[in-house]
């Protein structure tokens, strides 16, 4: 029979022919172990369980394929024999460079129905199970590491999707499983396990994967091993090409699949080098230069210049012509000007000349020519008007000359290269002589003299009294001649601060609107220190000045007055035309909007479906912001989704500080509907602002990868942080979450919103504790004009766990269909994460809540809590409370906690009338067996020595027999014994379960 049952199992491989051969975009695999390039195996057995005859274990055994080559394979097909535990493992693999491997997996197995004995069949099992095991080195022998489910890892139970018949018809089936490394270990052994299935192992290939060799923006990335897992990135830094210098740090990422994705940075061609097809830097050619950091093509020579050995930076000018430092090294070379033309005096007076010219002829070959005056016998009085050291107009005017003087002016003419050339500039030269003056002031005579002060005044000049509007005075002490200016409006002036017994000597002189500034007066000596006979303290105010401003004042107050008039007079206008109205509104022409100044109070802006847009483009425009990619720093990845994968990273906003957010990039290769619907989220999440709700950044649209820009929520998923952090909260704080949803979703039904995929896994915590609905994946408007306000599904999945009745019923939701999926929420939160009801089919779920049953208060669950759960799972809708009804409720427990004080119990009635069956669960013999399958084996002493040794006494089980009687005093393994404890009470005592049911009939 054994040889048989070999011939069985072997001769089919005859049939199957296969080419080990794996196809690679973008990628490189490096496989460690090919058991078809093998020609002996002889890996590690191990028989388990029933060592009779029928048990052969894993058998190794060699037959040549369709193509003659042969191929070892190893087998297993014991289902003659009971309690099957046969084991097969590997030889130490060194994981050389891989942070995860892969296995792929060829195998065969026979339909249990069909056995050629089904007379025989003792167990028959469709699947085996897959373990690894890291070391350091190869350290294992056939008793360790011991042959158990402890001792190794699991991977994964690999079911066949192909199962044959008969040998005549063989089915192949192949399996990849991916398997993260721990850092540090040298290797691994991976082992299989056959527990009562007639499985045949074909081939074995054992791999990593590695993102190659590449060359981009002139910098190589070096071949890098991949993540250890689906989600991560490996960031690899490039080096720059030879004779490129790094702009940025160019990194690249290395994706779960071998392929390079998000490059960022870039190395640029040094000068004298330009680049070529963003993979080298070549040297510029004779003739050609680059004289700056890039990559763009070298230049040919500007005018005027040359190179004659390639790798040039700049080009030499030819002789006489130049380049200044400032120029830059793609302009031409050039020379400096020729002398301005026509250098001529045009106007001249007592104390002023007036000189121009012409551009030069010749301007060098730029279009920077400046002039310079030079005037060899003006003194520091004089000024110039441009008052510029050198200046582009043609014309200058010189003031404050001395009357009768001949002066000789030059004018030189400059460009930028007049200093490097080291000549001499071209100059134009004239000469003129000024006229003689007249004096414009006269008589200037002391009026008063004090200890301190002088007081002087003076007339005008006869031929110039209608033309001077300014003074200016001039005083010193005599013989020490430090020489001080004042202005004057006025024809007086006071002297103050002067020392007692002085000589002072005042001159003064008056601007002329015809002639220009006149001549000082004659001095006039004033000896300090006698009484004074008039005392002017201050110069005399001009009459024209205060009448000028007099006027201004009043033209201010008539203009204000007019003003006044004619806004009320409109306003009355607007208001008659409101019917005698209270006016509490703004006004606007025809086309315009109309705002109430104090909006009704309930109002609420309202949610636009994108889908109702003609281009969805536009909803896009409208409702988000378009951020600039370069302003995006991805540092790692978090999660994937729908789309691509979900990654978290820096955003850089001009005069905004730097922010942590969350980036969903859109995967490459996406179809237009899977673009249209990223970006349709993305139209959604840009119209909600609370802070309940998830906050959307920006999009990502003109540049690739496309991405969707959020908050970034620290803790992640609520279900994930709660179980992750099972019993470290207090009620208050858990109550807390439940309000924050609550009021996230009050906006959203406040602004028509569904949301219909309401789950714990859909809400996101940031570092706060703050709870914000997100993930609108499944999200759609309220139609507002149906008689029920409800959406009906155009098909796709239904959340079962968390859904209203109805809503799996007719396909209908509603906002009260969200609520029955808060009151789910609720129970998560209470329940750190627990899943709802358990282990139990969607079936059985659908047909539990039909017949009335709902979840039980979870332990320690205040009973003004559940309550509300048990109002929010009202099978009329109807009777549900609103979501501001809710936030109330749980603002209320917030403030007064004595309202949480007690603690829910479960009602001493039937679990279920008589319509419901209870879910199928595995069926018990003794406590061992159960302890042990729900992994809690370490208190098998504990329940044995309090004497609970059949399940009966199990299922009578409470909370503060776990803790008190059984001393188990961890949160966490007490909420899974008793979790499992419900269960069996569901199936070992169905309708009738004594004296405390833990779920609830309404």
């Amino acid at each position: 029979m054994a040889k048989g049952w070999w011939s069985g199992i072997w001769a089919p491989i005859l049939l199957f022919s296969s080419s080990f051969t794996s196809v690679v975009i973008c990628a490189r695999e490096v496989v460690l172990l090919d058991t078809t390039k093998i020609s002996r195996l002889e890996w590690t057995t191990y028989k388990g369980g029933s060592q009779d005859n029928t048990n052969n274990g894993w058998r190794e055994g060699s037959y040549s394929a369709e193509n003659g080559n042969p191929v070892r394979v190893y087998a297993s097909c014991s289902v003659s024999s009971q309690g099957v535990d046969n084991w097969l493992r590997t030889p130490f693999i060194p994981r050389g460079e891989a942070n995860s491997l892969h296995i792929e997996i060829t195998f065969s197995m026979r339909r249990c129905v069909k056995h050629n004995d089904p007379g025989s069949l003792q167990q028959c099992k469709e699947t085996f199970n897959l373990f690894y095991y890291e070391a350091d080195s190869d350290i294992a022998n056939e008793m360790m590491p011991m042959w158990d489910e402890i001792s190794y890892q699991s991977i994964d139970k690999i079911a066949a999707d192909h199962l044959y018949d008969d040998n005549s018809n063989l089915k192949i089936n192949k399996e990849d499983r991916e398997v993260p490394l721990n850092r540090g270990l040298g290797g691994v052994y991976f082992s299989f396990q056959d527990t009562g299935a007639c499985v045949t192992l074909i081939s074995i290939k054992i791999y990593y994967v590695m993102c190659p060799n590449v060359t981009l923006n002139f910098a190589f990335f070096m071949e890098t091993p991949t993540g250890d897992s689906p989600q991560a990135l490996e960031e690899r830094k490039g080096v720059c090409v030879a004779n490129a210098a790094e702009d940025a740090l160019p990194t690249y990422l290395c994706r779960s699949d071998g392929t390079w994705f998000y490059a960022k940075g870039s190395c640029q061609c040094l000068p004298g080098y330009e680049g070529h097809n963003s993979l080298e830097c070549i040297e510029c050619r004779a003739g050609f230069y680059k004289w700056e950091l890039g990559n763009h093509p070298c230049s040919s020579c500007p005018a005027h210049s040359f190179s004659t050995a390639p790798k040039s930076v700049e080009c030499t000018c030819e002789e006489d012509f130049y380049r200044s430092d400032t120029d830059p090294k793609s302009m031409s070379c050039t020379q400096p000007p020729s002398a301005p033309q026509n250098v001529a005096v045009r106007q001249y007076t007592h104390n002023s000349i007036t000189v121009t010219w012409r551009f030069p002829m010749y301007d060098g070959g730029r279009n920077d020519v400046m002039f310079r005056i030079d005037c060899q016998q003006c003194d520091s009085s004089v000024t110039f008007t441009p008052d510029k050291p050198t200046f582009n107009s043609t014309s200058v005017i010189l003031s404050g000359l001395q009357s009768s003087t001949t002066y000789s002016i030059r004018i030189y003419s400059e460009n930028g290269v007049t200093q490097a050339s080291k000549k001499p500039a071209q100059y134009g030269e004239d000469t003129s002589t000024t006229l003689s003056s007249r004096p414009t002031i006269i008589n200037v005579h002391v009026v008063s003299v004090g200890d301190s002060y002088v007081t002087i005044t003076w007339e005008k000049a006869t031929e110039f009294k209608d033309t001077i509007q300014d003074y200016q005075v001039k005083w010193y002490r005599r013989w020490k001649g430090e020489e001080k200016t004042n202005s004057s409006n006025v024809q007086n002036f006071t002297f103050r601060n002067l020392l007692r017994d002085t000589e002072y000597s005042f001159q003064v002189r008056g601007y002329s609107t015809v002639k220009g500034w006149g001549d000082f007066s004659q001095p006039l000596h004033v000896m300090t220190g006698y009484s004074d006979e008039t005392k002017l303290d201050a110069p005399l105010p001009s009459i024209g000045i205060i009448i000028g401003s007099i006027v201004a004042v009043f033209l201010c107050m008539a203009i204000a007055a007019i003003m006044i008039y004619l806004l009320v007079k409109r306003n009355q206008n607007q208001c008659n035309e409101t019917k005698g109205g209270e006016c509490d509104t703004l006004h606007y022409s025809h086309g315009e909007a109309t705002v109430p100044l104090f909006p009704p109070p309930g109002s609420y802006k309202t949610y636009v479906d994108p889908h109702t847009y003609e281009d969805p483009n536009q909803a896009v425009r409208e409702f988000t912001r378009e951020i600039d990619a370069s302003h995006i720093t991805i540092e790692s990845v978090i999660g994937g989704g729908e789309f691509g994968d979900v990654c978290k990273g820096k955003l850089r906003k001009p005069a905004h500080p730097e922010m942590t957010v969350a980036i969903k990039t859109l995967k490459p290769g996406a179809t237009d509907k899977n673009r249209l619907d990223f970006l349709t989220e993305a139209s959604i999440m840009g119209q909600f602002d609370d802070p309940n709700v998830i906050f959307l950044e920006g999009v990502v649209t003109k540049s690739h990868p496309i991405m969707i820009v959020t908050e970034y929520m620290a803790n992640g998923s609520l279900d994930t942080y709660l179980r992750n952090n099972d019993g470290k909260f207090t009620i208050i704080q858990l109550v807390g979450m439940m309000r924050g949803i609550a009021a996230g979703m009050r906006y959203l039904s406040e602004m028509g919103y569904v949301h219909r995929d309401l789950a714990a896994r859909n809400i996101l915590v940031n570092e706060n504790l703050v709870c914000k609905v997100a993930d609108f994946g499944l999200s759609r408007e309220v139609d507002i004009d149906t008689t029920d306000g409800a959406y009906t599904t155009k098909g796709g999945k239904i959340p079962v766990r968390w859904t209203a009745p109805e809503a799996i019923a007719f396909r209908k939701f509603t906002t009260a269909s969200d609520i029955w999926s808060y009151g789910v929420v609720m129970w998560e939160i209470i329940s750190y994460g627990e899943r709802p009801y358990w282990n139990w089919s969607n079936q059985d779920v659908i047909r539990a809540v039909e017949k009335g049953y709902r979840l039980p208060p979870p332990m320690d669950c205040p009973e003004a809590i559940h309550q509300l759960m048990l109002d929010c799972w009202q099978k009329d809708r109807g009777n549900r409370p609103k979501f501001v009804q809710i936030v109330k409720s749980l603002d209320k427990f917030i403030r007064a906690p004595e309202l949480l004080r007690k603690i829910a119990k479960p009602r001493p009635e039937h679990l279920m009338d008589a319509g419901f069956s209870a879910p199928e669960v595995p069926q018990y013999t003794n406590v061992e067996s159960w302890l042990i399958s729900i992994k809690m084996e370490k208190y098998i002493d504990n329940f044995l020595q309090a004497g609970y040794r059949t399940m009966d006494q199990v299922a009578t089980i409470t909370p503060k027999d776990l803790e008190v009687t059984l001393q188990i005093t961890l949160i966490g393994h007490q909420k899974k014994i008793m979790n499992s404890v419900q269960t069996l009470r569901v199936q070992m005592y169905g309708l009738q379960f004594p004296q405390m049911s833990d779920g609830f009939l309404v």
